[in-house]
């Protein structure tokens, strides 16, 4: 049994409960026998027992009220109200060491916000402060470390995701794009500052400025400048790269890949004839992740050139598939035996939609909900987000207006127990995915089109 809350209520209550049973006793004296004290009157009970009765009585009638007072919403309210509360001066505290003198202090504080900002939405919370923020933000892009501008450029990119692509967003990203974009090509940077400020311009823009054609090509432009240079010179040899910029020319593909779904078809047809053949030249890296991510953007530009035109076709497919068997069916030994089976599963699926159209179909659930990533668009897509928020990706999928709108799940979900013992099948949630994904992708069309003369 919980006990009491201690106080002046919790007192007062006690004093009256002795003098309800003192009364009891006095009562109890004229209507039972007289007798020593222990004595069972006409009802059987002594007093000692009586009174022991009452009190109980009470005692536990008074700790049941204040088990509902807390349970029933006063208690949970409060609780709640006071860890948001905390969470809050957290954060506040946060920020303000992120323009400590300290390098360790400003890396300890952005590190918690970068948790912070992709377990949870704070979007009324940062709304107040976004300009802040983006001050304390760009300052250590420019001063800082290359640790740093790297965990400096997670936080950007969160900071849009957690502001939406509203006007609060697009004023952020306005303020942060050139800074990012000047490390990004910095040859002197470091290369994790400028992987980092890869991915958190690929997502920035993704985000922020759709609608912008001059930010969304200026955005494209800086990405492949720093990928290309693994492209074949012109004697279809490859370069050789230096040690340890593989991860940033990843990077810098997977963010171009995203922000060239946001393209209107003129663009897309002179981006398709351009790339392909260079991508198809660049299956030989020696880097097992940078032709993964060389595979996928070759799906998704026969994705987007068959969302064109439905004839769309390479001139050079037959090499292309001849050189994507071999990479899916590779059992060179010098490889890692985990770089080969990640490979080989990776390229069946590329060769199989680009030979058949088929695409392998994958579910991932969140709450009671599900989303189904049944294209190379929406892979890539859900990959950029899960790369930001990491394990915080289901949780913003149940709640962020952001991500639901991408994916057409509609306004988050708010269920009673009844609600959530039914389940809708399979198919059910299915179809309604695929319609709600596919009326998004001809209204992003429209916008597409709008821009076509711009770009």
């Amino acid at each position: 049994m919980p006990k009491n809350k201690k106080g002046k209520r919790g007192a007062s209550s006690k004093g009256t409960l002795r003098q309800e049973v003192l009364q009891l006793q006095l009562s109890g004296k004229a209507t039972r026998r007289s007798g020593k004290n222990g004595v069972k009157g006409e009802s059987g009970v002594s007093d000692d027992d009586l009174a022991s009765e009452v009190l109980s009585h009470f005692s536990s009638a008074s700790e049941n009220a204040s088990v509902l007072d807390d349970g029933t919403g006063g208690g949970e309210v409060v609780d709640e109200q006071t860890a948001q509360e905390e969470t809050e001066d957290k954060l506040k505290q946060c920020i303000d060491d992120v323009m400590d003198k300290s390098v360790k202090v400003r890396g300890a504080a952005l590190e918690s916000l970068r948790q912070a900002f992709s377990s949870r939405l704070l979007l009324d919370f940062l709304l107040e402060r976004r300009l802040t923020l983006s001050d304390c933000l760009e300052r250590c892009l420019r001063k800082g470390g290359g640790e740093e501008q790297a965990t400096a450029a997670a936080v950007c990119s969160l900071l849009c995701v957690q502001l939406g692509g509203g006007p609060e967003g697009e004023e952020g990203f306005k303020v942060l794009r050139p800074i990012l974009s000047a490390i990004l090509i910095d040859d002197c940077a470091s290369l994790s500052a400028r992987q980092g400020c890869a991915r958190a311009l690929g997502m920035c823009c993704y985000v922020s400025a759709a609608e912008d054609a001059e930010d969304l090509l200026k955005s494209l432009g800086h990405l492949e400048s720093v990928f290309s240079c693994v492209y074949p010179r012109a004697d279809g040899v490859l370069p050789i790269v230096k040690a340890g910029t593989p991860p940033l020319h990843t990077a810098a593909l997977q963010a171009w890949a995203l922000l060239i779904t946001l393209c209107p078809a003129s663009h897309l047809n002179t981006l398709i004839d351009h790339h392909l053949p260079l991508l198809q030249a660049s299956l030989d890296s020696a880097d097992v992740n940078f032709r993964i991510a060389v595979g996928e953007t070759i799906a998704l530009l026969y994705e987007l050139g068959r969302d064109i035109d439905r004839d769309f076709d390479y001139e050079d497919s037959d090499a292309l598939c001849d050189a994507l068997k071999g990479l899916a069916t590779d059992g060179n030994k010098h490889r890692a035996k985990n770089d080969r089976r990640k490979q080989r599963s990776i390229f069946r699926e590329v060769l199989q939609y680009i030979e058949n159209e088929d695409f392998s179909e994958e579910k991932i659930r969140f709450g009671i909900e599900a989303l189904y990533i049944d294209c190379w668009v929406r892979r890539r897509i859900y990959d950029a987000f899960k790369d930001g928020l990491e394990s915080g990706v289901r949780h913003h999928l149940q709640w962020n207006p952001l991500l639901r709108d991408m994916f057409g799940l509609g306004a988050p979900l708010i269920l009673d127990a009844s609600v959530k013992a039914s389940k809708i099948s399979r198919t059910e949630r299915h179809l309604f995915n695929s319609a709600a994904f596919k009326a998004r992708t001809k209204q992003r069309n429209k916008v597409r089109d709008k821009r076509a003369d711009v770009m």
